[in-house]
């Protein structure tokens, strides 16, 4: 199965294509009479890896880029096969005991779901979970906001979100949802060994069935006079939090 191709735009994101997958670049456009130093750092760095560069004019870059900033560049990118759920049994072997995975229930904002995987790409997530429903995918937007996190962590789309999850115990995975209408703090939980974080979505949280196949629920506590943080932020604290506490007891 091949992936699909796309257009990055932006100076930080065809950046990080280069950087990270540079196999699957297969042209850069600059614009015509374009003199930033680091778009033409970029057009030098895709000629010497053999990539095509051609002039265009403003207009068509402004085209591709649809309501995002291009600064001048594109790149045209054949994304890598989306992962399958089927893939899930051997990306959870290959973790071993130190598998780590973000569960999203019904995050529908691109650019919060490109926050989330460029936070999990940080972390070394094993995979990110998202249903197919309800939710959005990766889409150009999703792709740009994740910085190549998109490219580095493995997107999975489940049909059944709550039979996935039930999949995930039977594995040895400890779920842990998130959820501001809980007692439990999050500080206070061991999130070392096989563990799945659980976040809703950015206006209802959790669906019931979802509540319903962790194995704990706890909140990320707010001394301060906000009730609740955006699901990116979320996800950046609690994943964070399980890599501090699995570096504390190497």
């Amino acid at each position: 199965m091949s992936g699909s191709e796309s257009w990055i735009v932006g100076i930080n994101p065809v950046e990080g294509a280069l950087s990270n997958d540079a196999a699957r670049v297969r042209e850069l456009l600059v614009e015509q009479g374009q003199r930033n130093a680091r778009v033409q750092e970029l057009a030098a760095r895709a000629q010497a890896l053999k990539i095509p560069v051609q002039q265009r004019p403003r207009e068509q870059l402004d085209k591709l880029a649809g309501e995002a900033r291009h600064q001048g560049v594109a790149a045209r990118y054949e994304a890598p096969p989306p992962a399958q759920e089927s893939d899930l049994v051997g990306l959870l072997e290959q973790a071993g005991a130190g598998a780590l995975l973000l569960v999203l229930d019904g995050v529908t904002d691109p650019h919060n779901l490109g926050a989330c995987l460029r936070s999990a790409a940080a972390a070394g997530v094993t995979a990110v979970i998202v249903p197919k429903d309800r939710a959005v995918g990766l889409t150009p937007v999703v792709r740009r906001a994740s910085a190549g996190g998109a490219d580095r962590v493995p997107l999975v789309a489940v049909t059944n979100l709550a039979r996935t999850l039930r999949t995930l115990k039977d594995a040895g995975v400890w779920i842990t949802g998130l959820d501001g209408e809980t007692d439990q703090s999050l500080y206070a939980l061991d999130l070392k060994g096989p563990v799945a974080l659980v976040l809703g979505s950015e206006g209802e949280g959790m669906r019931r069935l979802t509540r319903e196949n962790c194995d704990f629920i706890a909140k990320i506590p707010m001394p301060g006079e906000m009730e609740s943080l955006n699901v990116s932020v979320a996800a950046g604290v609690v994943l964070f939090e399980a890599l501090r506490q699995r570096s504390a007891a190497r």
